[in-house]
């Protein structure tokens, strides 16, 4: 699912302490929002936010130095031409950076065309960079899964599987070991670009992590700031099963990578099962490290497969 849009008034709110930037014009419409059509039509932040030498409808558009050089330095007329065509195209918002005193026609055909139009002394380059990443983050797709959500040894991983299974005991047990948590029971996760996925936890169950047995134990109060992350990639999805399905439903030595799909983009996954005296902490870990090894092109199983064919052509 998509963020709802957003508005004029809202964007200005959040980053007024941030980019400290004033309203000077086109107060009349704070609701004023993001078209939708352009909103589901972009592939990224980046489609939403720029410079005026590439005009797009609908979007945040931005005067730094060289575009007010642009407008100022040309006669009355061309100047009313080039500001009305910037206005016709219906930014949500209009904003005018590099400390640049707004032309007075901008500030009137704002006023008229009731476009908000904010001030700032921030660099146009700035803006536009966090413009781009809080609307990336606002207009992600997102959804919401179930499972444990750790940073184990610099790796966003997500652990999965059916309740009872011993998801929360490992997180524990693996917070102990010194990896920090992100999210217990409930992850929310936002496509932030075309191949990226980032998790973080809900709000209501920020630094909590709930055993069966001991109830909600709040991370960060036991274990200290550094048990805990605010956001992280997802790159690893570790599903748990019982013995009984691994051996009914899954190969011992998988002969290529698995991967599971969330929302558009590939994770890769590994199975684990879950039996009496097996250490799952240390397996995760094993997950882990192999996992860090793959992503840097190196395969142990090609290269075990590459070992044993040299191995039966010198026996032959």
């Amino acid at each position: 699912m998509k963020a709802d849009v957003i508005s004029a008034e809202a964007l200005f709110e959040t980053h007024r302490a941030s980019l400290r930037w004033e309203w000077i014009a086109g107060h009349a419409h704070p609701e004023r929002r993001f078209d939708e059509i352009a909103v589901r039509d972009a592939q990224s932040a980046a489609d939403l936010v720029g410079y005026l030498n590439y005009l797009h409808p609908y979007r945040v558009q931005i005067v730094g130095l060289r575009e007010a050089h642009y407008l100022g330095h040309s006669t009355a007329e061309d100047q009313e031409r080039r500001i009305s065509r910037i206005v016709t195209l219906e930014p949500p918002v209009l904003i005018v950076a590099d400390g640049v005193t707004p032309p007075d026609r901008l500030v009137a055909m704002c006023e008229r065309a009731e476009i908000p139009l904010f001030v700032t002394a921030e660099s146009a380059g700035h803006v536009i960079d966090v413009l781009r990443t809080f609307l990336a983050h606002h207009f992600a797709e997102r959804t919401t899964r179930h499972g444990v959500f750790l940073d184990i040894l610099g790796l966003g991983v997500m652990l999965t599987g059916e309740s009872g299974l011993g998801k929360s005991e490992l997180g524990l047990e693996l917070i102990s070991r010194g990896h920090g948590l992100v999210a217990d029971d409930a992850v929310d996760l936002f496509r932030i670009s075309q191949t990226a996925i980032e998790g973080r936890c809900p709000p209501l169950l920020m630094n909590l992590l709930e055993v069966r047995g001991i109830g909600l134990l709040d991370i960060k109060a036991i274990f200290g700031e550094t048990a805990v992350r605010r956001k992280m990639r997802l790159k690893l999805i570790v599903h748990l099963v019982r013995q009984e399905t691994m051996d009914r439903e899954f190969d011992r030595l998988p002969n290529e990578p698995l991967y599971e799909t969330v929302l558009g983009v590939p994770v890769r996954k590994v199975v684990i099962a879950v039996d009496a005296g097996r250490n799952l902490a240390v397996l995760v870990e094993a997950a882990v490290r192999n996992t860090v090894l793959q992503l840097r092109g190196i395969d142990t199983y090609r290269e075990f497969i590459a070992r044993h064919q040299a191995a039966m052509e010198r026996g032959q």
